[in-house]
Order: structure tokens, then C-alpha cells, then sequence
């Protein structure tokens, strides 16, 4: 196969899952910063071009360009719509389970997920630690998140708000892993211990979407480590663009005709994030592409920096 031709088969897919295919609009401007900050973890940039705004951290030195974290559209009509192929990949853990009423999101961004899980549950209890404030802040200045009596952004690492809610005996049906440094998940937040103190939490349907990176030599350790936790789970990988996320739940996972049947049901609900859950059965696959042999993460071994590249 031609590159040409490569190339239209990962767009044409791309575009069939409401997913961007990685590349720039030819009427797009440069983007400008428009706030740049130093919090204690990071370096803060929002950025925004003609259609987008984004947030991006930057851990190291300033030259390097770092990451987007969060972006969303500046025209209020596209607000709902969601840029990431991530925040699409965790919407479609509802073809799982459709109705969590008490959701607890580990890392805030710019708080899209928040408000897309509060669009389409305004009666469900959202939860989004986040360890830096000034993230917060950001979120609330230019992202448009807010904190109301449903949802709460505490200030705090997300390992330590989950063993704390463990030990008060909370259950959330389900947890969203989605905590970045600016390069990779922390690395406290990818071990067996942890995914241990995860699933405690979880309701008696609950599951968990986690969000990481198809590419990466983690792949195989991750992989290990979240089915040593939860056994069989749904892999949702995309290489093309980097993106994967794993869903993994506390009841038997549904068969390919079941997620049909349901995307089915949702199309509509779905469709104001730009997304059509329809294709989205066809890649939530559950057989091993990974080392089934590889070691496994542990608070004593998650040599994370070293196996990122």
C-alpha cells in the first residue's frame, strides 16, 4: 500500500469514529499565548488560534513545546464538541455502563470531561481532584469549568484523595484516570497497589477509564499490570494518533452485539460531542497485543521515566 493511500485509510477511519485525523486547517492561524503562569509543578500556557484554546504543561525548560492537556472550541455553539480522540474513547465506557451517578475523575485539564459527564448526568455527583491549583484556576479563568453543588475540584493528589475515600468506605460507579505531568502519568498512579485502591472504590457496576498512550515501551507493563487488577478489559487503541484508553469494569464485559445494540440507543445523545459512538464496538477489542510476560508495575518497581520513549 502506497503512503498516499495509508494516509486516506487512517483519515477515512479517523473520520467514521468522530475522531480529528492529526492535521492542521488550512485557514487555521499561528496560536498566541495568551497566559502563561509557574505553578509548583509545572509550567501553565494557554494558547488560542481562531478556533481553539488550549492548555499546555510544560515541565522542564520553557523552550521545549510541551503538550496540550485540555482544548476546547472558542465558538459557544461548538463548546460541547470535544477535540481530544481521548475524551471520545472514555465517553464510549458508557456503552458499558450508562448511568454512573457518582463519577470521580483523577485530573482536572481544562475540565472537559467534567462538563461532558455533567451534560449528560446534571444529577450525578462529579468529583476531579487535581494536585495543582493553579491548574484549577486556569480551568476556571479560561476554560469555562465551574464548581457548583454537583461537581468539586479538590486540591489534592489523586492517589491520596483515593486511599482516603477508600478508608471512608465511598463508591463511585466509575473513575476516570486521566492525570498527566506534562510527559507521562506519574508514576504512582500506574502501579498494581494503586489500580488496587481504584477498584475498591468501585460500585457493584462500576468501572474504570484510563487514559494513556498507545506507543510507548509502558505498553507492555501497563497492560500486565491493569489485567493482574481487573482481568479481561477493553483495550481502545489508536497508534496513528497515539491515543489509547482502557476500560475495565467490575461486571462481565458486554459482547460485540450488546455495545452495537447500545450505540445504537446513544447515536443521539452522543452526537452534540462530535462523536459517533457507532464505530466505536468494532475497536474495543479484548484479546492480549501486548508481553503477556512483561513485569508487572508495582510501588517498587515503575521505572516510568526510563520506559516512556
Amino acid at each position: 500500500m502506497s503512503k498516499k493511500s495509508l494516509s486516506l485509510l487512517v483519515a477515512s477511519t479517523l473520520l467514521l469514529l468522530g475522531l480529528p485525523a492529526a492535521m492542521p486547517l488550512a485557514n487555521e492561524s499561528k496560536p498566541r499565548v495568551i497566559h502563561s503562569e509557574r505553578s509548583l509543578y509545572r509550567n501553565i500556557i494557554v494558547t488560542e488560534d481562531d478556533q481553539r484554546r488550549c492548555m499546555t504543561f510544560i515541565v522542564s525548560d520553557l523552550a521545549s513545546p510541551g503538550q496540550n492537556q485540555s482544548c476546547r472550541y472558542r465558538n459557544p455553539i461548538d463548546r460541547d464538541r470535544l477535540i481530544f480522540p481521548y475524551g471520545k474513547m472514555v465517553l464510549s465506557s458508557l456503552l458499558v455502563q450508562d448511568n454512573p451517578q457518582r463519577i470521580l475523575i483523577i485530573g482536572l485539564g481544562g475540565g472537559s470531561l467534567a462538563q461532558a459527564y455533567s451534560t449528560l448526568f446534571p444529577d450525578a455527583e462529579i468529583v476531579a481532584p487535581e494536585i495543582d491549583e493553579a491548574v484549577v484556576r486556569v480551568a476556571k479563568n479560561y476554560f469555562d469549568f465551574k464548581e457548583t453543588d454537583k461537581i468539586s475540584a479538590p486540591i489534592e493528589d489523586g492517589r491520596v484523595y483515593i486511599k482516603r475515600a477508600g478508608l471512608r468506605g465511598e463508591k463511585f460507579d466509575l473513575v476516570i484516570l486521566d492525570a498527566f505531568n506534562g510527559e507521562y502519568i506519574p508514576e504512582h498512579l500506574m502501579t498494581k497497589e494503586f489500580l488496587e485502591e481504584v477498584k475498591q472504590l468501585l460500585s457493584e457496576k462500576g468501572l474504570v477509564a484510563a487514559n494513556t498512550f498507545a506507543k510507548s515501551q509502558l505498553y507492555d507493563a501497563e497492560s500486565v499490570t491493569y489485567n493482574a487488577v481487573f482481568g479481561q478489559f477493553y483495550n481502545l487503541r489508536h497508534s496513528s494518533i497515539g491515543s489509547r484508553v482502557i476500560i475495565a469494569s467490575m461486571q462481565p464485559l458486554p459482547d460485540r452485539t450488546t455495545l452495537e445494540e447500545r450505540a445504537a440507543a446513544l447515536y443521539g445523545r452522543l452526537q452534540r460531542f462530535d462523536m459517533n459512538v457507532t464505530a466505536f464496538p468494532q475497536i474495543m477489542a479484548t484479546s492480549p497485543d501486548w508481553d503477556i510476560n512483561a513485569r508487572m508495575l508495582t510501588d517498587q518497581y515503575a521505572p516510568v521515566n526510563q520506559l516512556n520513549n
